[in-house]
């Protein structure tokens, strides 16, 4: 039987200005000809000089920052972060945990379905950690990583829930049951994939007011398209502490060897064809920045060597790349790349690696 409810939240009155970065000015943006150089800071004439601490680094990343936003479009702003209003649509009780179809208000005239997991061992004063699970490409969205549909390599939000983790699992826009149009609906968005990120941020927002989560202990993982969605938000929210990206990146010049029609659709970030000409040399960020842009946080990488999408020599430059910034935090431990002899897959030795990895990280 379903049962329709409502939650009346008040707004959040709290905002972290280090977690969530208000919009940048055009100005904040600096041109990088290598966006692999990461230990290089130019400034607006292109004078370089190297980067030796982490408030060198602090500098780069602002201008890495305002340089996805020429693509993405900007963050939006506090003025959108309106009450999340969560409506319960249905409820059920496995024998591990309670599977909630939720509703809820990223911004005003808009509303996410999502699917939030919660184990049942834990009590009103149980504190646990929580995750962000993002779906990849298919038609039944959320229900794959809540184990509803899809693949079962891919049910990781079932798998982490039963392990003892608070899960939430939003549609992208346009999938499963999120109809979206991103031209009309989305048109004050630059790009589908700052929509789903400022959907993710509310996500994020969500679990916060759930009583089980603790806080400082919420993590991400995606697969595919939710394996770069992953590394997109946390990128922006510093709240995500360990990131778990599946097949989901590649730098551009190793994306179909610099042939990057697959990021232009209105899903995704359509000012790759329209102002940059699918040309990864004009492309004013790149993976090996976001990478380490999330310095000194965590993140593990199921990179197979057979993943026709994203290039796993790329991934590896990244990797080795972005390890000289970590190493400013002394913290090149709290990177993990997988590499299994597999498709563009989720094997179950990774998963369970990286669930693993993810216990250690969220501790």
């Amino acid at each position: 039987m379903q049962r329709t409810y409502w939650l009346l939240l008040i707004p959040l009155l709290i905002v972290q200005p280090t977690s969530i970065r208000a919009d940048l000015p055009k100005d904040g943006a600096v041109y990088y000809p290598d966006h692999s150089n990461l230990l290089v800071l130019r400034d607006a004439d292109g004078r370089e000089r190297p980067i030796t601490s982490k408030a060198d680094w602090a500098a780069r990343l602002k201008h890495i920052r305002a340089n996805m936003e020429l693509v993405m479009g900007p963050l939006p702003d506090e003025k959108r972060r309106v009450p999340l209003e969560i409506e319960i649509v249905s409820e059920e009780t496995t024998d591990k945990y309670i599977r909630r179809k939720v509703r809820f208000t990223p911004e005003p005239d808009d509303r996410v379905p999502a699917w939030i997991l919660i184990p049942r061992h834990i009590t009103q004063t149980t504190l646990v950690p929580a995750v962000l699970c993002l779906h990849q490409t298919n038609n039944v969205g959320k229900d794959e990583p809540a184990g509803l549909g899809g693949l079962p390599a891919l049910r990781y939000a079932h798998e982490l829930a039963e392990l003892g983790y608070v899960c939430i699992a939003p549609d992208y826009p346009s999938f499963g049951e999120y109809r979206y149009d991103f031209k009309k609906q989305g048109a004050h968005y630059s790009s589908g994939s700052m929509k789903a990120i400022w959907n993710n941020i509310r996500a994020v927002d969500l679990l916060e007011t759930l009583p089980q989560v603790d806080k400082t202990r919420i993590g991400v993982i995606g697969h595919s398209l939710g394996g770069h969605n992953a590394l997109f938000t946390a990128f922006f929210d510093n709240r995500l502490k360990a990131v778990i990206t599946s097949c989901g990146f590649t730098p551009f010049h190793d994306y179909y060897k610099g042939q990057l029609k697959g990021w232009t659709s209105d899903r995704y970030m359509p000012l790759i064809r329209e102002t940059y000409q699918n040309d990864p040399d004009k492309v004013p960020f790149d993976f090996y920045e976001i990478l380490a842009g999330l310095a000194p946080r965590s993140c593990y990488s199921n990179s197979p060597i057979s993943d026709s999408n994203f290039e796993v020599e790329g991934v590896r430059k990244a990797f080795k790349k972005a390890e000289a910034v970590f190493s400013l935090y002394g913290a090149e431990s709290h990177l993990k790349l997988a590499t299994p002899d597999a498709l563009h897959d989720f094997p179950e030795i990774q998963r369970k690696e990286a669930y693993e990895w993810l216990k250690q990280q969220l501790k």
